[in-house]
């Protein structure tokens, strides 16, 4: 009988064991910071229901001021201008590739660790310079010739000086693949962020595209890809720099989170001895974002939620509302934004930010991908960073006032309105059906406006954010 048990025993470890190895993001990760203790379980479900940006920053935005209006007053003061971009710190260590971004390139290889007593050799940046020279770039080294006095011309654009970014040198009218790491992975098994960036011939601002913040949201990804792939850098003015995937780690586990269960969103412009999304936000923040003039932060809804191709801007800011006329054939909404997010700490930093919301999450939309492209042609348009044929559609409305309506019962939910659709107060959206009374709750619309974001349909629980309704509000004192 004892030999029986113990040989039982030994069929139930590693079954055991492959349990224990299955849960290491609930069993190792950082305890809850809440002084109350929660389960596990409950504790992501209150971290999802919590961290939702699409819901809660709407919800929990400030007011819009009067003065905050899209007509600025001529009278108002202008803003302060923006902090200039810092220099980077580290010199650059080799010369960026000139490459098509439309070619097939290989797979990223893993970093090497990082050597802190290597540096660099004598020369070896002006090597690199040679070296790219040799392959027909364009030369990065100050002419040693006296400058001839510059003839008046009519408006000839101005050259486009090398950007120095992440370690290497884009030279200009040129185009490249740089990889980001914020060094909080295993050495062995380190794998860069890839960074798309064209560096136009002629002068001109910076725009940063960021996608996949959260790793479950897709159609950012195929935008920032046929927007960067579209541009001549011979024919740009200024640089674009696009980073498709900024949360790698969830992108590969189709996670909305990061491995310690955080929200990314809600930790810039971050800590360098913070928790893990502290460090990656840093890293991204002091890297990339800090060198950029201006900034499309690129979502999705979640949760089961969709959007309406719309900008998330802080209409309270002179400088983002004039920004956000670039975007043609998008909704506004007014969100002055939550603390941690990247929009937020940009537009504290002096960078013109806004966010694009554009259909679900874990989907690839032909529609919302158009409507994001578009818009993105149009904002460098708008910029002078390209010359196009562009024609503009009529312009979206902006919405000062918004509000989710709020499942009452648990049930299915079936809508009966679409996504864009104009609805009146009182007007049935649609219903919770309960699957075992047979029960039917209509969800009614609290007030006039446009489905500029819904859930879609789903079993829901008493509470759950289903319609959101957009409203052009009137602003007190106008």
């Amino acid at each position: 009988m004892l030999f029986s048990r113990l040989r039982t025993l030994t069929h139930i470890k590693p079954v055991f064991c492959l349990l224990m190895l299955t849960i290491p993001a609930v069993a190792m990760a950082d305890p809850p910071t809440d002084k109350k203790q929660v389960g596990p379980a409950r504790e992501i479900l209150l971290a999802e229901l919590a961290e939702d940006e699409s819901v809660e920053d709407v919800e929990h935005s400030k007011p819009r001021h009067p003065t905050g209006d899209v007509q600025v007053p001529a009278n108002e003061a202008a803003p302060e201008s923006p902090a200039p971009k810092p220099e980077p710190v580290l010199k650059p260590k080799k010369v960026a590739p000139n490459i098509d971004l439309k070619d097939v390139a290989p797979a990223p290889a893993p970093e090497p660790p990082a050597d802190p007593d290597a540096q660099d050799a004598p020369g070896s940046e002006e090597a690199d310079v040679s070296k790219a020279q040799e392959d027909g770039a364009p030369s990065s080294m100050p002419a040693t010739q006296e400058q001839e006095t510059p003839e008046p011309e009519d408006e000839k654009p101005q050259s486009a000086k090398n950007l120095v970014l992440l370690e290497s040198e884009v030279l200009p009218g040129t185009s490249t693949r740089l990889g980001w790491s914020a060094g909080i992975q295993i050495a062995g098994l380190s794998q860069p962020t890839p960074v798309l960036v064209v560096n136009g011939a002629n002068a001109g601002p910076t725009l940063c595209l960021t996608s996949t913040i959260h790793g479950d949201e897709l159609n950012g990804i195929e935008i920032i890809r046929q927007t960067m792939y579209d541009l001549d850098p011979e024919k740009l003015s200024g640089a674009v720099v696009g980073i498709p995937i900024v949360n790698l780690p969830g992108f590969q586990q189709g996670s909305r989170y990061l491995p310690d269960r955080r929200d990314l969103n809600r930790h810039f412009p971050g800590s360098k001895n913070g928790s893990l999304a502290d460090r990656i936000a840093n890293s991204l923040f002091e890297k990339v974002i800090q060198y950029c003039d201006m900034l499309v932060d690129i979502h999705t809804g979640s949760l089961k939620r969709t959007n309406l191709p719309q900008l998330r801007a802080d209409m309270n800011n002179p400088a983002v509302a004039e920004f956000t006329r670039g975007f043609d054939r998008m909704a506004v909404v007014h969100s002055t934004g939550s603390p941690g997010m990247l929009r937020t700490a940009a537009v504290n930093a002096g960078i013109r930010a806004v966010t694009l919301e554009a259909g679900e999450s874990h989907r690839i939309q032909e529609h919302q991908i158009d409507a994001g492209v578009n818009s993105l042609a149009s904002l460098m348009e708008k910029q002078k960073m390209i010359s196009r044929m562009f024609v503009w559609g009529d312009p979206e409305p902006v919405y000062y006032d918004s509000a989710w309506v709020r499942a009452n019962h648990g049930g299915i939910l079936f809508s009966k309105v679409e996504l864009g659709a104009k609805v009146s107060k009182g007007e049935v959206l649609g219903y919770i059906a309960d699957p075992i009374t047979n029960a039917q709750y209509p969800i009614a619309s609290s007030s006039d406006g446009r489905i500029i974001g819904m859930a879609v349909d789903q079993v829901v629980m008493a509470g759950f954010a289903a319609y959101h309704i957009g409203t052009k509000a009137k602003v007190p004192g106008e």
